[in-house]
């Protein structure tokens, strides 16, 4: 089962909040108008992908602008089932049409079993890589920020610790958080 994905926002070096969208949105409008002219940087922890809200109007405006646009179109919307366009081979089309029950059901079902194939190693992997694209945008700049890469997808934990310890401590503690499932 999938959780909700959860956000951090940052103004400077500094972690503002933390969680869930619509409390983090909370939080960050109240910084946002306190301070209209603070840069304000959200990230989605899950990706380390940086986002941005619409943060004029009410507190309910920017709520029901940042709720994502009901998909229309061909699938089954209900499910969440998105319909894209996929480039193969054709004998990769034509092993795909002789599979039972179709070639959707073909795809979704080599995705579930390379999904539970190495769980573990899939969530590490994707940790590493929301740790680097949050430190890219927030510690690009930074001392030892090429090494501390490095260390990182070396899965050197202790380099990369060492590396980012005189780092500003909140972008230190989220680097840490990112990086969480990796290590285990």
């Amino acid at each position: 089962m999938e959780t909700a994905p959860t956000f951090s926002a940052f103004t400077g070096d500094r972690r503002v909040a933390a969680g869930p969208l619509e409390p983090l949105l909370r939080a960050v409008k109240e910084q946002f108008d306190r301070e209209p002219s603070a840069l304000l940087l959200i990230f989605e922890d899950g990706t380390g992908r940086q986002v941005d809200f619409d943060l004029r109007g009410t507190i309910d405006e920017v709520l029901a602008r940042a709720k994502p646009p009901a998909r229309s179109g061909p699938g089954r919307p209900k499910l969440g089932v998105v319909s894209r366009e996929v480039s193969m081979l054709p004998r990769h089309w034509e092993w795909l049409e002789q599979q039972p029950n179709g070639i959707s059901a073909a795809l979704r079902r080599l995705v579930e079993e390379a999904k539970k194939r190495d769980p573990d190693g899939e969530r590490a992997r994707l940790a590493i890589e929301a740790t680097s694209r949050f430190m890219t945008a927030m510690a690009g700049n930074l001392p030892d920020f090429e090494e501390a890469s490095r260390a990182l997808f070396a899965k050197d934990f202790a380099r990369f610790d060492a590396f980012i310890e005189p780092w500003p401590v909140d972008i230190r503690f989220h680097l840490r958080d990112l990086l969480g499932p990796a290590r285990r």
